[in-house]
């Protein structure tokens, strides 16, 4: 275990523990400050509270999380219910299709979904077919852009961790519940829905660690913006940090971010303890 534990601890523990330390500074990468960092103590975080960019960004961050893992979780799990007793040959072609959008990188989803949704993109063409006027949906619905593209490019996941779920499902008691005179819908809610429990728990684990740092997407489609419309705090960070060169400031709300990725983390492990202990 000696080589796993030395990679973990250089390339994750030692940033976070640099991170830590950094947030504590006035270190910069440019000026005075660069070549005589001093320890400020709680300044950065004094500022964090204070500052309402980063007020604002944290409530960007919660809204594209919270649409994000909304719709990869419905849509993740609706493509898996509806390929769940498929022939073969479907299965394997809408799961290539919707794989091949999760495989994608970043930066070329990015590319993709801007071309789709600017002034002279694809949209405004088929809206423009039918008589809708073009308008620019990257300044118009910045956020809700990106939470799409977001949904479009991680649904894959999801739909591949319910798919195994399902087929966990033992099928006598959804045959059972049937027998009982139960529909589609009280099957699902009340004998399938039930029996996934720890794949939700640990599927929305997942996505919202996966979500909370997504940077490059929202970076290509809108930089930010219009203005600060679309800044989340993975965007707010790097501006502050690299743009700016303020890496004490910059990394004090890295910090923030783990916080928060790590509550995140916290309540779904307790989801599934509890779900363990039943």
């Amino acid at each position: 275990m000696a080589p796993a534990l030395f990679l973990l601890l250089a390339f994750f523990a030692g940033p976070i523990l640099w991170t830590v330390w950094a947030s504590f500074t006035n270190e910069a990468l440019t000026g005075a400050q660069a070549a005589d960092t001093e320890f400020v103590g709680l300044d950065n975080f004094e500022q964090l509270a204070g500052d309402r960019r980063f007020r604002t960004a944290a409530v960007l961050t919660a809204l594209f999380l919270l649409g994000s893992i909304l719709g990869q979780t419905v849509l993740g799990l609706a493509l898996a219910l509806l390929l769940r007793h498929r022939h073969g040959a479907v299965r394997g072609a809408v799961g290539t299709v919707v794989v091949g959008a999760w495989v994608v990188p970043e930066v070329v989803a990015g590319f993709v979904w801007y071309a789709f949704l600017e002034r002279e993109g694809t949209l405004n063409a088929l809206l423009g077919s039918v008589g809708v006027g073009a308008q620019n949906w990257l300044f118009t619905a910045p956020l809700l852009a990106v939470v799409l593209a977001n949904v479009w490019k991680g649904t894959a996941f999801s739909m591949m961790t319910y798919g195994a779920g399902l087929s966990e499902v033992p099928g006598d008691l959804e045959e059972a519940a049937r027998v009982d005179g139960a529909s589609g819908l009280q099957v699902l809610w009340y004998v399938v829905l039930p029996l996934l429990r720890r794949t939700i728990a640990t599927t929305l684990l997942l996505i919202t660690l996966q979500t909370v740092q997504v940077f490059t997407l929202i970076y290509v489609m809108t930089a930010g913006g219009p203005g600060s419309r679309s800044t989340t705090l993975p965007l707010l960070m790097y501006r502050e940090a690299l743009s700016l060169g303020d890496l004490g400031y910059g990394t004090a709300i890295a910090l923030a971010l783990l916080v928060i990725a790590g509550l995140f983390s916290v309540v779904y492990v307790r989801m599934l303890s509890k779900e363990e202990q039943a």
